[in-house]
């Protein structure tokens, strides 16, 4: 099967006084809207990966993710939608909740294991499945170069040029991509990654492993909020405004965080009046499955 369909994700501007106040313009490119559960750099990052699958006569995805993973709910769904047998291995002890039934529902099988094992994911791999040649290995995110080459792709959606392009980080690898891809155009544009994970600045091995050159950019890694998967009431009362009064649904896990952090240096002053800045909602809305006891506070 053809592995590819027509990316939708329009470019929306947000408009908010604080903005209007600083002269500023800031818009959302809509990567949530691509595909109901394949949504977002989830579709971008696994794009080559099942191009090359495919290509290589593979016919089973494995691949890794916590209990709550939109990486795992992802690829499941790609698995079905594109004829894959699909496998998620996921970390932890075994649990019953709303992103794995519809891991299971879309038909992905389940393997659970234990912390440690799971930091090795190859061994786990080569564990249950170095015997079959039809399995295929993704790791955890859908992190590669191929994944990178995906998110790549964004850039040249783009039709107007920004000053600022900001993104959530989780594994590197879309901002690897855009980052290559502004650099390849000879943009002028300053990426801005807002690592979702305590002491982010880790990240930056990370992105360099998919860098074609070395670029400047910047990380801005005081807006984790505890951790990865952690939150505050600052952040879900931001989520909760923010969806309220745009129309456009964020969770507080990756594009709540980066755009906390947008808004937050806006207040700070710290862009040029007359800057134009692109926020990307990188998706993963059914992140939001695991955390319904955290808004109803």
């Amino acid at each position: 099967m053809e592995i590819d369909f027509e990316i939708f994700s329009p470019v929306q501007q947000i408009h908010d006084k604080m903005f209007d106040d600083r002269a500023l313009k800031v818009f959302i490119k809509r990567d949530d809207l691509i595909h109901p559960i394949i949504s977002g750099n989830k579709w971008r990052k696994l794009k080559y990966l099942l191009k090359d699958a495919s290509a290589s006569g593979k016919t089973h995805l494995v691949t890794f993710g916590g209990a709550y993973s939109n990486h795992l709910l992802a690829t499941a769904a790609a698995a079905a939608k594109f004829g894959f047998k699909a496998t998620g291995i996921v970390r932890g002890e075994e649990v019953n909740n709303d992103t794995l039934f519809l891991c299971t529902l879309h038909g992905m099988d389940l393997i659970f294991t234990d912390r440690e094992s799971y930091r090795n994911k190859v061994a786990l791999f080569d564990k249950h499945f170095s015997y079959d040649q039809s399995v295929y290995f993704i790791d955890e995110g859908g992190a590669s170069p191929l994944g990178a080459q995906g998110c790549s792709e964004l850039v040249a959606e783009l039709t107007e040029n920004y000053d600022h392009i900001f993104c959530a980080c989780g594994t590197g690898t879309t901002a690897a991509g855009i980052i290559n891809s502004l650099a390849a155009m000879g943009s002028h544009t300053r990426f801005h990654g807002v690592p979702v994970l305590k002491n982010g600045e880790f990240l930056r091995a990370d992105i360099s492993k998919y860098l074609a050159s070395p670029v400047d950019y910047d990380l801005h890694t005081d807006y984790h909020f505890g951790g990865y998967g952690k939150v505050n009431d600052d952040i879900i009362h931001f989520v909760k405004d923010f969806t309220s009064s745009t129309g456009i649904l964020i969770e507080p896990i990756y594009t709540g965080k980066m755009l906390f952090a947008l808004y937050d240096m806006a207040a700070k002053n710290l862009f040029v009046p007359g800057s134009k800045i692109l926020a990307v909602h990188t998706g993963g809305l059914w992140g939001l499955l695991g955390m319904k006891d955290k808004f109803k506070k």
